[in-house]
């Protein structure tokens, strides 16, 4: 399933540490994916963040660009995922 304007939600959760940014950062940009907007915060030492990022011109496919997420996440020590903007939209309505 593409999204019809590549626009995808990366989430990520995890204890609080230096360099998580930077590292998720750093796996989009050497795959070619634009952060359109980010949000994260420290609750106590527990990190959130959210991108919503633009795939229209990655180099690599979206299960791809999960897999290489997931990877850096687990060096990271937090959790990473990859979901197409729409599939977020419709698991998190009431």
């Amino acid at each position: 399933m593409e999204e019809k304007d590549g626009r995808a939600i990366v989430t990520v959760i995890g204890e609080d540490r230096v360099g998580i940014i930077a590292g998720v950062a750093g796996v989009l940009a050497e795959n070619n994916v634009n952060i359109l907007d980010i949000s994260q915060t420290v609750l106590q030492e527990f990190f959130a963040m959210i991108m919503v990022v633009d795939l229209k011109a990655s180099r690599v496919g979206f299960s791809e660009l999960q897999a290489r997420l997931a990877a850096a996440g687990e060096k990271l020590g937090v959790k990473v995922e990859l979901q197409h903007a729409d599939v977020f939209r419709y698991m998190h309505r009431i």
